[in-house]
């Protein structure tokens, strides 16, 4: 085979490869972006936050183009760019479990005030639905915006169970799962469910407050987890900035790039550990 004919094939197979690859990659990309972003919608939905799928996808492509454009006029640093690309895939699926846990945290908090107001109203003589009426109305979100939709549920002629189910379901809680046994089974066996209701709200109030205490007394150690991590590149920005040029290499050479990644993987190792320690469920 001469040389030119070579070359044209080289060349051909050169221009398919590239083709493939921007194809195939363009169609991964954009049923993976859909996907997520669907995911992310129904998830915002849950936390009673509607918008448009295709908003964010438009978000989620902003952040891929912006982030890395500006770490590369900022830094000019390859790895820079890297980790500005792999926060940009990551941030939407990150911020929206966020909002998530956030969620779910407050509604804990608010439980037991909920309750009492629940009991108060059923103690007075209120029906369950004129009881959960006033936590809808009288509550603050998230609490008001689950109990309203029970409400709801049980207005358009939704089973009993079924719709403390559906509650179970949009808050994954141990204590949302103890507050819906008590009600069936209140309803089922004919208990009094405002002392059923009164005891529950009594135990969760008890938690939280514990829960409390073991937050305080863990919170040294967690500190010294960021402490721990953020240090490495404390020390890597004041040595960039006294002698640029002795560490040049590490963000210049492969070499410089591997030790980043060690680094990187050795504090997030550690952290993790950290939290793992100082994490404790009670």
């Amino acid at each position: 085979m001469s040389l030119p004919i070579l070359v044209a094939c080289i060349f051909l197979a050169g221009l398919l490869l590239i083709w493939c690859v921007l194809h195939f990659g363009t169609r991964w990309f954009t049923r993976t972006q859909s996907e997520q972003a669907v995911n992310a919608a129904q998830a915002l939905e849950r936390m009673f936050i509607f918008t448009d799928a295709r908003k964010i996808i438009v978000i989620s492509i902003l952040c891929i183009l912006v982030l890395p454009l500006a770490a590369w006029v900022i830094t000019s640093n390859v790895v820079a760019i890297a980790a500005m690309i792999v926060a940009a895939l990551v941030a939407p699926r990150f911020t929206v479990n966020y909002m998530a846990k956030r969620r779910l945290s407050l509604f804990e908090q608010q439980l037991p005030d909920a309750l009492l107001m629940i009991v108060g109203a059923l103690k007075a003589g209120a029906s369950l639905p004129l009881a959960l009426e006033s936590v809808a109305q009288e509550g603050i979100p998230p609490v008001s915006q689950e109990f309203g939709l029970l409400l709801r549920e049980l207005r358009m002629g939704v089973d009993f169970t079924t719709a403390l189910r559906n509650l179970e379901k949009r808050v994954p809680l141990e204590d949302v799962v103890l507050i819906t046994s008590g009600m069936a089974l209140a309803r089922e066996v004919g208990a009094n469910l405002a002392e059923t209701l009164d005891s529950i709200g009594r135990t969760i109030r008890t938690k939280l407050q514990m829960e409390g205490k073991i937050r305080s007394l863990t919170a040294q150690g967690k500190m010294q987890g960021l402490v721990m991590a953020a240090l490495p590149w404390f020390l890597v920005a004041i040595l960039r900035t006294m002698e640029p040029e002795a560490m040049a290499p590490l963000f210049n050479a492969w070499y410089g790039w591997l030790t980043l990644l060690v680094i990187t993987v050795a504090t997030a190792i550690g952290y993790f550990f950290i939290r793992k320690i100082t994490n404790i469920d009670v």
